[in-house]
Protein backbone atom coordinates (compact mmCIF):
# COMPACT_ATOMS: atom_id res chain seq x y z
CA UNK A 1 0.00 0.00 0.00
CA UNK A 2 1.40 3.39 -1.00
CA UNK A 3 -1.20 5.75 0.49
CA UNK A 4 -4.05 5.77 2.98
CA UNK A 5 -7.06 8.09 2.75
CA UNK A 6 -9.12 8.18 5.94
CA UNK A 7 -12.59 9.63 6.40
CA UNK A 8 -13.39 10.38 10.03
CA UNK A 9 -16.86 9.73 11.39
CA UNK A 10 -18.98 7.73 13.80
CA UNK A 11 -20.58 4.35 13.08
CA UNK A 12 -24.33 3.85 13.36
CA UNK A 13 -27.40 4.91 11.40
CA UNK A 14 -28.03 7.81 13.80
CA UNK A 15 -24.73 9.44 12.69
CA UNK A 16 -24.85 8.61 8.99
CA UNK A 17 -25.63 12.10 7.66
CA UNK A 18 -24.32 14.21 10.52
CA UNK A 19 -21.80 17.01 10.08
CA UNK A 20 -19.24 15.03 12.10
CA UNK A 21 -19.42 12.29 9.43
CA UNK A 22 -18.53 14.51 6.48
CA UNK A 23 -15.18 12.68 6.21
CA UNK A 24 -17.04 9.41 5.70
CA UNK A 25 -19.36 11.01 3.15
CA UNK A 26 -16.34 12.33 1.24
CA UNK A 27 -14.69 8.88 1.21
CA UNK A 28 -17.98 7.37 0.03
CA UNK A 29 -18.05 9.85 -2.87
CA UNK A 30 -14.43 9.17 -3.86
CA UNK A 31 -14.75 5.39 -3.70
CA UNK A 32 -18.05 5.38 -5.56
CA UNK A 33 -16.43 7.42 -8.34
CA UNK A 34 -13.55 4.93 -8.40
CA UNK A 35 -16.02 2.03 -8.54
CA UNK A 36 -14.83 0.35 -5.34
CA UNK A 37 -16.69 -0.72 -2.22
CA UNK A 38 -15.76 0.05 1.37
CA UNK A 39 -16.99 -3.21 2.82
CA UNK A 40 -14.07 -5.14 4.32
CA UNK A 41 -13.68 -5.02 8.09
CA UNK A 42 -10.01 -4.67 8.97
CA UNK A 43 -7.98 -2.42 11.28
CA UNK A 44 -11.16 -1.57 13.24
CA UNK A 45 -12.38 0.04 10.00
CA UNK A 46 -14.45 -0.51 6.95
CA UNK A 47 -11.93 -0.39 4.15
CA UNK A 48 -11.42 -0.78 0.44
CA UNK A 49 -8.51 -0.59 -1.96
CA UNK A 50 -8.03 1.23 -5.24
CA UNK A 51 -5.36 2.03 -7.73
CA UNK A 52 -5.04 5.76 -8.47
CA UNK A 53 -2.49 6.86 -11.03
CA UNK A 54 -0.51 3.65 -10.51
CA UNK A 55 -0.46 3.96 -6.71
CA UNK A 56 -2.13 1.55 -4.28
CA UNK A 57 -4.52 3.41 -1.98
CA UNK A 58 -6.29 2.10 1.09
CA UNK A 59 -9.51 3.90 2.04
CA UNK A 60 -10.56 3.74 5.70
CA UNK A 61 -13.73 4.56 7.58
CA UNK A 62 -12.77 3.87 11.22
CA UNK A 63 -15.49 2.09 13.22
CA UNK A 64 -14.00 3.09 16.58
CA UNK A 65 -16.07 6.24 17.05
CA UNK A 66 -14.44 9.59 16.46
CA UNK A 67 -12.49 9.87 19.71
CA UNK A 68 -10.58 6.64 19.04
CA UNK A 69 -9.93 7.09 15.32
CA UNK A 70 -6.18 6.89 15.85
CA UNK A 71 -6.43 3.20 16.77
CA UNK A 72 -7.62 2.36 13.26
CA UNK A 73 -5.30 4.71 11.39
CA UNK A 74 -2.16 3.69 13.28
CA UNK A 75 -2.99 -0.03 12.89
CA UNK A 76 -3.39 0.27 9.10
CA UNK A 77 -0.31 2.48 8.70
CA UNK A 78 1.78 0.09 10.81
CA UNK A 79 0.62 -3.00 8.95
CA UNK A 80 1.39 -1.55 5.51
CA UNK A 81 4.35 0.55 6.68
CA UNK A 82 2.82 3.69 5.19
CA UNK A 83 4.64 6.84 6.37
CA UNK A 84 2.49 9.53 7.98
CA UNK A 85 3.10 11.96 5.10
CA UNK A 86 1.27 9.45 2.85
CA UNK A 87 -1.88 9.46 4.98
CA UNK A 88 -4.62 11.98 4.17
CA UNK A 89 -7.29 12.48 6.83
CA UNK A 90 -10.66 13.96 5.79
CA UNK A 91 -12.64 15.53 8.62
CA UNK A 92 -15.13 18.19 9.63
CA UNK A 93 -13.99 21.57 10.92
CA UNK A 94 -16.29 23.69 13.05
CA UNK A 95 -14.06 26.78 12.60
CA UNK A 96 -14.41 26.86 8.79
CA UNK A 97 -17.46 28.20 6.97
CA UNK A 98 -19.62 25.41 5.61
CA UNK A 99 -18.22 23.76 2.48
CA UNK A 100 -14.94 25.68 2.69
CA UNK A 101 -11.95 23.38 2.24
CA UNK A 102 -8.57 23.73 3.95
CA UNK A 103 -5.61 21.45 3.32
CA UNK A 104 -2.74 21.26 5.79
CA UNK A 105 0.43 19.15 5.74
CA UNK A 106 0.50 19.03 9.54
CA UNK A 107 -0.74 20.90 12.56
CA UNK A 108 -2.57 20.77 15.84
CA UNK A 109 -5.85 18.98 16.36
CA UNK A 110 -7.69 22.32 16.63
CA UNK A 111 -9.99 20.76 19.23
CA UNK A 112 -11.02 17.91 16.92
CA UNK A 113 -10.92 14.72 18.96
CA UNK A 114 -10.50 12.42 15.97
CA UNK A 115 -7.38 14.30 14.91
CA UNK A 116 -6.23 14.39 18.54
CA UNK A 117 -6.47 10.59 18.73
CA UNK A 118 -4.41 10.17 15.57
CA UNK A 119 -1.78 12.70 16.71
CA UNK A 120 -1.54 11.09 20.15
CA UNK A 121 -1.08 7.54 18.85
CA UNK A 122 1.35 8.52 16.09
CA UNK A 123 3.20 10.80 18.49
CA UNK A 124 3.28 13.31 15.64
CA UNK A 125 1.07 15.81 13.87
CA UNK A 126 2.98 15.36 10.60
CA UNK A 127 0.21 13.96 8.41
CA UNK A 128 -1.85 15.83 5.81
CA UNK A 129 -5.47 16.60 6.51
CA UNK A 130 -8.33 18.02 4.51
CA UNK A 131 -10.70 19.96 6.71
CA UNK A 132 -14.26 20.43 5.47
CA UNK A 133 -16.10 23.40 6.97
CA UNK A 134 -19.36 22.82 8.85
CA UNK A 135 -19.60 26.01 10.94
CA UNK A 136 -22.67 27.82 9.64
CA UNK A 137 -24.98 27.29 12.59
CA UNK A 138 -28.40 28.89 12.18
CA UNK A 139 -28.39 29.57 15.91
CA UNK A 140 -24.90 30.68 17.04
CA UNK A 141 -25.84 29.86 20.64
CA UNK A 142 -26.44 26.20 19.77
CA UNK A 143 -24.05 23.84 21.52
CA UNK A 144 -21.19 22.86 19.20
CA UNK A 145 -21.48 19.17 20.08
CA UNK A 146 -25.16 19.19 19.21
CA UNK A 147 -24.37 20.96 15.94
CA UNK A 148 -21.70 18.53 14.72
CA UNK A 149 -23.72 15.43 15.60
CA UNK A 150 -26.82 17.00 14.04
CA UNK A 151 -27.99 15.90 10.60
CA UNK A 152 -27.20 17.93 7.50
CA UNK A 153 -30.24 19.69 6.06
CA UNK A 154 -31.22 18.85 2.48
CA UNK A 155 -29.80 22.23 1.42
CA UNK A 156 -26.47 21.46 3.14
CA UNK A 157 -26.30 18.06 1.42
CA UNK A 158 -26.94 19.73 -1.95
CA UNK A 159 -24.07 22.15 -1.24
CA UNK A 160 -21.81 19.25 -0.24
CA UNK A 161 -22.54 17.56 -3.56
CA UNK A 162 -21.02 20.62 -5.25
CA UNK A 163 -17.69 20.34 -3.39
CA UNK A 164 -17.27 16.55 -3.52
CA UNK A 165 -15.69 16.75 -7.03
CA UNK A 166 -13.08 19.15 -5.55
CA UNK A 167 -12.40 16.68 -2.74
CA UNK A 168 -11.94 13.91 -5.31
CA UNK A 169 -9.47 16.14 -7.19
CA UNK A 170 -7.57 16.82 -3.95
CA UNK A 171 -7.33 13.07 -3.28
CA UNK A 172 -5.94 12.47 -6.78
CA UNK A 173 -3.42 15.31 -6.41
CA UNK A 174 -2.38 13.96 -3.00
CA UNK A 175 -1.76 10.47 -4.37
CA UNK A 176 0.19 12.01 -7.28
CA UNK A 177 2.52 13.82 -4.82
CA UNK A 178 1.00 17.18 -5.75
CA UNK A 179 -0.29 18.30 -2.35
CA UNK A 180 1.27 21.76 -2.88
CA UNK A 181 -0.75 22.11 -6.09
CA UNK A 182 -3.91 21.08 -4.25
CA UNK A 183 -3.18 23.60 -1.49
CA UNK A 184 -2.60 26.40 -4.02
CA UNK A 185 -5.81 25.53 -5.88
CA UNK A 186 -8.22 24.91 -2.98
CA UNK A 187 -6.96 26.78 0.12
Amino acid sequence: MDYIIVGLGNPGKQYEFTRHNVGWLAVDYITKKLGIKINKLKFKSLCGEANINGKKVLFLKPQTYMNLSGEAVVAAAGFYKVPTENILVLCDDIALPSNKLRIRRQGSDGGHRGLRSIITLFGSDRFPRLKIGVSDRENPKMDLKDWVVGDFSDKELDELDKIFPDIYDIAELFVSDNLDKAMAKYN
